[in-house]
């Protein structure tokens, strides 16, 4: 408890603006209590969420109205919808929707920290649960009293005291709470570890919430060390969601692991729990493949792409969706990309290709890949397979996806724009009568 009000005394100063995550449970009130107990003269304002889950919710805030008004402290309220008619929200859609709403009343407010009622106990499960699933050693760190979420603050001053000591210090200064019963129920994760595990440790060392924040520090000091040298490598190798895959493998192991790990912690900012070792090794098999071009998928509908030296990471959603148009003046492509027939040209880029109508059969396709696709290429007298010559010219997978492929109504392939002209591109001194631009 001395802790708590130590750290908080020399955080806050006079006329600060303050926002408090209330839930109107015994750790939210303990730590609305103890900030209105401070000889200090902050602005606090509390924050309210209803989940839209269980029917005690609106009970527990009208709970919370009557006591900011008691107190006259200024309550902001907010009720989450469902997802959809018959679907609600998941925890992590919860959280992101939480923390959304929180910084919009800090840019509101004007407001310096948020405060959350994280206590010992929560830090002890997290980092037993972290190590159960697997992660990195700022996963394994659990949570940090200060931490900074989306350009701002959050403070979890109640890190040094256990649930026990909340409940004494409610007990001892009549604080008036809710009780959520949701979390006497075994079937959530976190409930087990805290109503089975928990309880054995604190046996075996009454203040083992110190040990494990102890812990949690030292990692965030080893983290921290390691993170400037993977800072190092990462300014030369990863720029723009792209890894560059040149001499990876002849680092160190350890420095490949980091630097994976780095990148995912890159897009998994505020959900790290989301994946683990596996996902990382994942990664570093992909890089080790031989295989040019390899995707596979993470959670949050995150994609890692290699393609040759490069590893792509995005959350963009591919749209694979076959199509066959038929080409007239101006055909406008999913790609965003046109293919317009003219009527001259003296260019002989492949962006281009004149053809003689009375070799093909009209009229002209344009449509995505399909498996077993062959063309003649130009000055070629065998014919060769697409998969090959995209293989050879060091595309991606999505760039792949994406190739528009030119055909005659005998599903004749003409023409791959922009990469590669078959054998019935015609030269300047040559018949023609048909000219396609790619642009």
């Amino acid at each position: 408890m001395k802790e708590t009000i130590a750290y908080l005394n020399s955080l806050l100063k006079d006329n600060d603006t303050i926002i408090i995550g209330l839930s109107g449970g015994p750790d939210s009130m303990c730590l609305l209590n103890i900030l209105l107990s401070l000889d200090k003269k902050i602005n606090i304002i509390c924050a309210h969420i209803n989940h839209g889950i269980r029917k005690e919710s609106i009970k527990e805030k009208d709970f919370i109205t009557e006591y900011c008004q008691e107190k006259k402290l200024k309550l902001e309220t907010t009720t989450f919808a469902k997802k959809s008619l018959n679907e609600d929200y998941n925890e992590l859609e919860l959280r992101e929707k939480r923390y959304e709403y929180f910084g919009t009343l800090m840019n509101k407010y004007k407001a310096k920290y948020l405060f959350t009622a994280h206590h010992g106990d929560d830090l002890v499960e997290t980092i037993l649960m972290r190590i159960s699933r697997g992660s990195n050693l700022k996963g394994y760190s659990g949570f940090q009293i200060e931490s900074i979420k989306n350009n701002y603050k959050v403070i979890k001053p109640l890190i040094y005291m256990t649930k026990d000591d909340i409940e004494e210090y409610n007990k001892q200064n009549k604080v008036p709470f809710v009780i959520d019963k949701t979390n006497l129920e075994d079937k959530y994760t976190r409930n087990r570890y805290r109503h089975n595990v928990l309880p054995f440790l604190k046996n075996e060392n009454n203040n083992i919430h110190l040990k494990y924040l102890k812990f949690s520090r030292e990692l965030i000091k080893y983290y921290n060390f390691v993170d400037n040298i993977i800072n190092k490598e990462i300014s030369n190798r990863y720029n723009k969601k792209v890894l560059d895959l040149k001499d990876f493998t002849r680092l160190d192991k350890l420095l490949q692991t980091k630097i994976i790990e780095y990148i995912l912690d890159d897009n998994y900012p505020d959900n790290l729990y989301l994946v683990n070792d596996k996902h990382v090794n994942m990664i570093l098999n992909i890089i080790e493949n031989p295989r040019p071009n390899i995707e596979i998928n993470l959670p949050d509908s995150l994609t890692i792409s290699k393609s040759y030296d490069k590893l792509k990471i995005s959350r963009k959603v591919k749209d694979n969706t076959s199509y066959k148009i038929k080409i007239e003046d101006n055909c406008v492509l999913p790609n965003g990309r046109q293919i317009t027939m003219i009527n001259n040209t003296d260019k002989n880029t492949n962006d281009y290709i004149k053809l003689n109508s009375k070799e093909i059969s009209l009229p002209l396709y344009v449509r995505t890949r399909k498996t077993g696709d062959k063309m003649v290429v130009k000055n070629m007298s065998s014919p060769k397979k697409l998969k090959d010559i995209y293989i050879n010219s060091k595309l991606s997978k999505e760039e792949r996806d994406n190739q528009p492929v030119v055909v005659d109504s005998n599903d004749e392939i003409l023409w791959l724009p922009g990469l590669k002209k078959s054998k019935f591109d015609k030269a300047k001194n040559e018949n023609y009568d048909i000219i396609l631009w790619y642009n």
